[in-house]
């Protein structure tokens, strides 16, 4: 059952944060034996994308809840190895090394532990695969497809680097590097890189899609476009170049053009043209970023719904439904999507931001607070997770480890500190109104503790008085018999009604 724990006071609190699920680029298809295709995440309403983020080893990501036992939907698993044919269609690829058959099975089982979204046992058996036959190239791609998910960058492209060193024209690999370094700010270093590659592989449709994908990223449309043609020409079945097509399109704000490219690629024109890839997950993501954007709801969350299925590993797809869902205060079922694109990407802060906010919204204050604090410890200038900590702070019932006290000056610091990092075009909002409400439920509750101070105190002076009146006075340790008629002197308090629960007076919790 959805869930929606917004009251007339937080209903309009809700996160922004579909604003920042934009990050890296993720150029891989699942490991298992689907071609590497361009799976680049676009930059939302054509804005400038942002570069990953980085954790560092000292400070690992949170444990989700039941990790050690939870299953992750499985993707397809096609074979023992990423698809190597040529992209071109004139292309002819140099020899390979052939892998001994230890080698083999061990990568196989890599591929099985990356469909379960087990990444360390996916490391540990291409490690493996790698001592078992060191010339075994697809399980150094695949290693560094590993190592880049889990955030060592410079991990992932020594792989890259290491397979190409024995295959010198694989082409996934040459891909990989290009984009590791495009994603990472360094798009001058990814276009000199794939140049020089253009230049040993000049009938390669793969290196001119991938340099298509660079020209987007730095805003040369008309250089993308044109390498993107440049691609087909050499393949016109070549798929990632139709995609990239269709991201610049959406990248530049062409959005009949992009629905139009991806309308030949997911459905086609008729008999006479075929859909390219209608199982394209990559392709199907954005057509529901584009329904978004025209405000056509039941289409986005059919398509971001379908390429999840198609692809469980397409963190972007898992993200972007799940930000959708949380706007319509369905927790319930952005939970599970969060928590598996933290096993597929774990250093993911926006994926991490949300899922604290969906366990927020559950009423998990206990696994919301981990998610958030180390999102705010890795991007201390992302203003949204000061927000959502303040949301936490005030509207949770009960914080495990945290007075009721203190998380109304947490609420009050989260909502100052948003005010000091939020851009300065990033209207103020109801912030102001929110830090009015958490400095009363501070006061209210000290107030109230000091009721029950007050409370104590009197208590000994109540037990005189009532002594005086000539009840008996327990003795060896056994209680007093009470009194029928015994009544408080007038100097004793009555009990403090209502105690010092440290909840909100009005309305339910968000």
């Amino acid at each position: 059952m959805a869930t929606s724990r917004w009251n007339d006071e937080c209903g309009r609190h809700r996160h922004v944060s579909c604003r920042t699920t934009c990050r890296r680029a993720s150029w891989r298809e699942a490991l298992g034996g689907a071609a590497l295709a361009a799976g680049l995440l676009v930059a939302c309403a054509g804005g400038k994308e942002q570069a990953p983020v980085r954790t560092p080893e000292s400070a690992p990501a949170p444990a989700l809840p039941g990790e050690a036992s939870a299953g992750v939907p499985a993707g397809p698993i096609e074979g023992a190895s990423v698809m190597d044919v040529p992209s071109g269609r004139d292309q002819k690829l140099g020899p390979r090394p052939r892998i001994n058959a230890k080698a083999t099975q061990e990568y196989a089982q890599g591929l099985q532990a990356f469909a379960r979204g087990d990444l360390r046992a996916a490391r540990t058996q291409f490690l493996l695969a790698i001592q078992s036959d060191p010339k075994a190239y697809q399980a150094h791609y695949s290693l560094g497809v590993i190592r880049e998910r889990m955030g060592d960058d410079a991990g992932a492209s020594s792989s890259y680097l290491k397979a190409l060193s024995i295959v010198a024209d694989y082409e996934p690999a040459i891909v990989a590097e290009a984009m590791l370094l495009a994603s990472t700010n360094r798009a001058d270093q990814a276009e000199r890189f794939l140049g020089e590659q253009l230049a040993k592989m000049p009938k390669s449709a793969a290196i001119s899609a991938a340099l298509s994908e660079v020209k987007s990223i730095q805003g040369d449309s008309g250089g993308a476009q044109r390498l993107a043609q440049e691609a087909l020409k050499k393949n016109p079945d070549y798929r990632p170049a139709m995609l990239a097509l269709a991201r610049d399109h959406y990248r530049s704000r062409r959005l009949d053009l992009a629905l139009y490219t991806l309308k030949g690629i997911l459905d086609g024109f008729g008999p006479e043209n075929p859909p390219r890839d209608k199982e394209s997950a990559e392709a199907t993501m954005l057509r529901g970023l584009i329904y978004k954007e025209q405000g056509n709801r039941a289409g986005e969350l059919e398509q971001l719904r379908r390429a999840v299925s198609l692809r469980p590993d397409l963190v972007e797809a898992r993200l972007h439904l799940a930000v959708t869902l949380l706007e319509a205060g369905n927790a319930d079922e952005a939970v599970p999507l969060l928590e598996t694109a933290a096993r597929y990407d774990p250093n993911n802060v926006f994926v991490r931001l949300n899922l604290g906010d969906a366990y927020r919204l559950q009423g998990r204050a206990d696994v919301a607070r981990p998610q958030l604090e180390w999102v705010a410890a890795q991007r201390p200038d992302l203003p949204q997770v000061q927000y959502d900590l303040g949301l936490l702070y005030l509207f949770s019932e009960s914080i495990p480890g945290v007075s009721p006290r203190d998380a109304a000056q947490k609420a009050i610091d989260a909502f100052e500190k948003f005010k000091q990092i939020r851009s300065r075009s990033e209207a103020a909002g109801d912030i102001d109104e929110l830090i009015t409400r958490a400095k009363s439920k501070k006061a209210l509750i000290e107030s109230e503790n000091a009721e029950d101070v007050d409370v104590a105190d009197a208590t000994p002076a109540a037990a005189s008085a009532v002594g005086a009146s000539g009840a008996p006075a327990a003795t060896d340790g056994a209680p007093a018999k009470p009194q029928p008629e015994a009544k408080p002197a007038s100097g004793a308090f009555p009990p403090a009604s209502g105690g010092a629960s440290g909840q909100t007076q009005s309305g339910a919790k968000p």
